[in-house]
């Protein structure tokens, strides 16, 4: 497969990754490996596939791809989805040990984390990781720390570069979820962190028609572990859904700037409606991220989240409004979503009931002002 990222701008090092070698007639796109098994030797050889839960030439551009983008020359691993990698990176905590997962990330995550504390599997230490000395002090005697950055769905935009070193001068294995801000925005291996997780359900398929997770190491003995525990487990995606995701790869950075400008155009004119209390977007000046959001990314994403000024109530009611948004629960879309967070009972309690977490799409920034500025105005008068 091909590689050479580094030779590269990232917006083109996503349409050259992962093709399949050149030679005369080859396909120019890898193809789609629809069998459960392999012919095999008498006696196995390391590296023989065997079978398809061991490993699946399917998977391997995207896995060879994602590694190269977050700056990593080990191949990643691809899971049945976000939350399957999430459990991965978890398991990395010893029996017993002890992780630091901050309360208001992801609700599957901390979640997740919750139901393991709660089954013995490890020792929970909840932080908020916007204070960092409480954070470091949180990792004497841990085992793992977890990092979301910028957070969801509050975007608040963490120190990760402070907190993965200081995770590490202690021995502290350091797993950052980039979801978010995908690896043209941010590669926090780069930073000191040990592992990488994806929702390549989000941005990196881009369709909403996927389900998929993506972990990236830099160190390929710990990715031998976790490909061990993956095949053992059997959290692998479909070799069609891995095909999807590499072909939705190949458009992310024309998405992605384009739905980032369209966001940072809708936070400025929201900021100024007297119908909302509050926007969350760390590319404004106005934001408390925003000094952070400059310094750790290269963008400042395709999300924001508002608080109504009326409440959960007026949040409803301006969600039932929008006809060109699509009230759903995803993210990273072609389309544009919205969603009132608190209407999960999952949801942690730091988030506001009134907060609705926006993700654009690409669709033209006049239609979707339109669309947000009749909404507010419709519940607002």
């Amino acid at each position: 497969m091909t590689s050479h990222a580094h030779e590269f701008h990232p917006s083109t090092a996503v349409v050259a990754l992962g093709r399949p070698d050149p030679e005369p007639d080859g396909p120019l796109n890898p193809p789609i490996v629809l069998s459960s098994t392999f012919r095999g030797s008498r006696t196995p050889e390391p590296g023989e596939r065997v079978y398809a839960r061991y490993s699946n030439p399917s998977w391997e551009p995207l896995e060879s791809a994602i590694a190269a983008l977050e700056g990593s020359e080990t191949p990643g691993l691809a899971y049945a989805s976000g939350m399957a990698a999430v459990s991965a990176a978890l398991s990395l905590t010893p029996i017993g040990g002890v992780a630091v997962v901050p309360s208001a990330s992801y609700n599957g995550t901390i979640g997740l984390a919750r139901e393991l504390e709660a089954e013995g599997a490890l020792r929970l230490r909840e932080v908020d990781p916007l204070d960092v000395d409480a954070t470091v002090a949180a990792l004497d005697g841990a085992d793992l720390l977890w990092l979301e950055s910028p957070t969801n769905p509050m975007l608040d935009v963490v120190e990760v570069p402070a907190l993965a070193r200081a995770a590490r001068e202690r021995g502290v294995t350091v797993v950052v979820d980039n979801t978010f801000s995908t690896p043209l925005r941010q590669r926090p291996l780069e930073v000191g962190a040990d592992v990488v997780v994806h929702s390549a359900t989000k941005f990196i398929a881009g369709h909403s028609d996927v389900l998929l997770g993506l972990a990236v190491m830099g160190d390929p003995e710990l990715r031998a572990r976790l490909a061990k525990r993956r095949t053992l487990q059997g959290g692998i995606p479909g070799p069609f859904e891995a095909w999807l995701a590499l072909r939705g790869l190949r458009t992310m950075a024309l998405r992605l700037d384009r739905s980032e400008e369209t966001t940072g155009e809708l936070a400025r004119r929201l900021l100024d409606h007297p119908a909302v209390a509050r926007v969350r977007y760390p590319g404004l000046p106005q934001d408390p991220n925003h000094e952070r959001a400059r310094a750790q990314l290269d963008g400042f994403g395709a999300v924001v989240s508002i608080e109504l000024a009326g409440g959960a109530e007026a949040a409803e009611a301006f969600v039932d409004a929008l006809r060109l948004f699509t009230p759903a629960t995803s993210l990273g879309g072609v389309e544009s979503l919205v969603e009132r967070r608190r209407r999960h009972a999952a949801e942690p309690v730091e988030v506001p009931e009134a907060l609705v977490r926006l993700s654009v799409g690409i669709e033209h920034v006049e239609d979707l002002w339109a669309d947000l500025e009749r909404a507010l105005e419709t519940f607002a008068g």
